[in-house]
């Protein structure tokens, strides 16, 4: 069980790795070995990641594959492992996109989880390979299922402010979700104004801990993605929703561990991702039902403002907290054609015939 004294991130990073043991424990010993190799360069959310899909690829290799048909998973031998070929793991893939779980539910899975689940497979491969524990990497054969871009959602600025606007008033919400609304407006507005001012993460706007938020500096302190801890400033308008809710916060009685969490539900326990994720749709439903919003989709809306407000692509970068400007520039080249688009006409080759000589 995670220590209570630990933080948000802390906490998480143990109920992981609780659960990357348990999946190991259905596992060949040479896949422990694999994991214990990347317990250090890999995030612990990534490794239950890659745990859940090389799990997955074990249960298709003895369910599907005659050689290993009828056998425990933990039981496959490295001999057995090294002779699977890429036609077999390409079949994995084809079954992943669409098959029925245990309880008969149907799971689908598009090109983006297809890639996922190969990179997995492909990691495993290539490190038993490296180690000489493999004489072959038939995973690398296996092409890539090639991803499509998808068209970046984001909220207009009128959109945003109807957005904010019926948080404050509640107008458009059912009659179940106003029976709650006006002992949770306060809290609602703090939250999703902070994420539409600062651009954060959900995973980093539910890890916020009183504590972390820094009035005589206008910032909040937050675990980005990867552990790194960095401050964020907010400006007025999130001062001035974050200032009704701290004073509101201080009568709130929390549960351990989350005594210290910044945002909390009716229970008194910290409001996790799927709570936010939850908050964002009821209210997002309110202003459009054409764009699917996300919390995803208020940290694209910040960092276009901010894109088209400073025009300074590292600058978005910094302040989203992308390691690689490459990946801001990709979500934000729309908006970089539309500047170069307006600048066509900023330079100027010759006077025009009006202008005065100096």
């Amino acid at each position: 069980m995670p220590n209570k004294s630990n933080t948000y991130t802390e906490q998480n990073q143990v109920v992981y790795a609780e659960k990357i043991t348990e999946i190991l424990k259905e596992l060949p010993p040479f896949v422990s070995e694999y994991f214990n190799a990347i317990e250090f360069s890999r995030q612990p959310r990534t490794q239950l990641a890659y745990a859940w899909d090389i799990r997955n690829f074990f249960r298709y290799l003895v369910t599907e594959l005659p050689a290993m048909n009828g056998m425990d998973m933990k039981d496959v031998t490295l001999e057995q492992f090294g002779s699977v070929t890429a036609q077999q793991i390409e079949s994995f893939l084809r079954h992943e996109r669409v098959y029925r779980n245990d309880q008969a539910e149907l799971v689908s899975n598009g090109d983006r989880a297809l890639k996922r689940k190969l990179c997995s497979i492909r990691a495993l491969f290539a490190y038993l390979y490296r180690m000489d524990k493999i004489t072959s990497n038939p995973a690398v054969k296996v092409q890539v299922p090639k991803i499509h871009d998808k068209a970046i959602i984001r909220m207009d600025p009128n959109e945003v402010a109807e957005f904010l606007d019926n948080v404050e008033s509640g107008d458009h919400l059912t009659k179940q979700q106003l029976v709650f609304h006006n002992k949770l407006k306060s809290r609602d507005l703090a939250l999703l104004t902070l994420m539409l001012g600062t651009g954060i993460r959900v995973s980093e706007c539910a890890g916020l801990d009183v504590k972390d938020v820094d009035l005589d500096n206008d910032r909040i302190r937050i675990i980005r993605k990867g552990g790194a801890e960095s401050f964020v400033y907010f400006g007025d308008e999130v001062r001035d929703a974050l200032l009704p809710y701290l004073d509101q916060r201080k009568a709130l009685k929390a549960a351990e561990p989350d005594k210290d969490a910044l945002f909390l539900s009716q229970k008194g326990t910290r409001l996790g991702v799927r709570s936010i994720e939850y908050m964002v749709k009821k209210y997002a439903q309110t202003v459009t039902t054409v764009k699917h919003i996300t919390p995803h989709k208020l940290r694209s809306t910040y960092g276009t403002n901010l894109y088209q407000e400073t025009h300074d692509i590292y600058l978005v970068a910094d302040v989203l907290g992308h390691k690689d400007v490459n990946t801001t520039r990709r979500h934000y080249a729309d908006q970089a054609e539309e500047n170069r688009r307006n600048a066509r006409n900023k330079v100027h080759l010759r006077r025009s015939s009006d202008s005065s000589d100096n």
